[in-house]
C-alpha cells in the first residue's frame, strides 16, 4: 500500500506558530503530528509514503532525517512543490502512481483503520473513495416557514445533520486521468469524476478526527492525545 501525505500548506489559521514552524510539525502531546501519522500508516500497511512539501519543508524533512519515526522498513520519499498546486495538483509531482493509495493532509490526528479504508475501496470498485461523517448542527432559533408572510410551519431549534468529507482518500489511478491542469483541490477532482460518470465512493468513519486547523482544534487534539492516548500508535512513543 502507498500513501501520499500533503504537508506543504501555510497554516494560516495557526498563526503565529506557523510562522517559525509548518503546521505538520506541531507538536499533539510531546511529539509533531506528522511523527504519529506516518507510523500509523506504516503500522497500517503502507510500504512508500510520499510527503509533497512547500512552505518550510526543509525543517520537516530536516525533522524525520534526524529524528526518524518508527516506520520499519517502509520508505519516505519527499517531493518539493515549485509552487503551489493545491492537494490534488501535488500529485503530478509524484513518480509512478500506478497503484492504489491514501492521500491525506500531515496535520490529521486520527484513529482511522487505514488499511480499512484501502481495503473497502478496493472492494467498492470505485475510482474514489471519501472518508465521510454525519455532522449535527442544532439550529438554535425556531425555523419557520412561510407562505408570503404568512406562517405555515414552525421549527423550534431543528437539528441538521450533514454527510461531510474528513479529507482522507483513497484513490486509483484512473481517477488521475480526470484532474484537470495547473493548481487544483481534491474536491475539484471529485466533481470531475462524478460528472464524468465515474465511480466514487464513501467510507464512513468510524473513530475519532481531529483537523490541527485552529488554535482550538490544536488544543483539542492535544487533550484528546492525553485522554486516550493508546487508541495513536506512536503517540507515547520515546524517542
Amino acid at each position: 500500500m502507498r500513501a501520499v501525505v500533503m504537508a506543504g500548506g501555510r497554516g494560516a489559521r495557526m498563526r503565529p506558530y506557523t510562522t517559525v514552524l509548518p503546521k505538520p510539525l506541531l507538536p499533539v502531546g510531546e511529539r509533531p503530528i506528522i511523527a504519529i501519522l506516518l507510523e500509523q500508516l506504516a503500522a497500517a500497511g503502507a510500504t512508500r509514503i510520499d510527503i509533497c512539501l512547500g512552505y518550510l519543508g526543509e525543517l520537516i524533512q530536516a525533522y524525520l532525517d534526524q529524528t526518524p519515526p518508527d516506520i520499519g522498513d517502509t520508505e519516505i520519499h519527499f517531493n518539493t512543490e515549485p509552487e503551489p498546486l493545491g492537494t490534488a495538483g501535488a500529485l503530478r509531482e509524484i513518480d509512478s502512481l500506478d497503484e492504489p493509495f491514501l492521500l491525506l493532509n500531515g496535520d490529521v490526528l486520527t484513529s482511522l483503520d487505514f488499511g480499512g479504508l484501502m481495503d473497502a475501496h478496493l472492494q467498492s470498485g470505485a475510482e474514489l473513495t471519501v472518508t465521510v461523517r454525519t455532522n449535527r448542527t442544532e439550529i438554535g432559533s425556531g425555523v419557520l416557514t412561510l407562505d408570503g408572510d404568512r406562517i405555515t410551519a414552525y421549527d423550534e431549534k431543528p437539528v441538521q445533520e450533514h454527510v461531510v468529507s474528513m479529507g482522507i482518500y483513497a484513490i486509483s489511478p484512473a481517477a488521475l486521468e480526470y484532474l484537470p491542469d495547473g493548481r487544483v483541490d481534491v474536491p475539484e477532482l471529485v466533481e470531475n469524476l462524478i460528472g464524468a460518470g465515474r465511480p466514487v465512493a464513501a467510507h464512513q468513519l468510524d473513530g475519532s478526527w481531529y483537523d490541527i486547523g485552529t488554535p482550538d482544534d490544536h488544543r483539542d487534539a492535544t487533550e484528546e492525545i492525553d485522554r486516550s492516548p493508546g487508541r495513536y500508535l506512536g503517540a507515547t512513543r520515546e524517542e
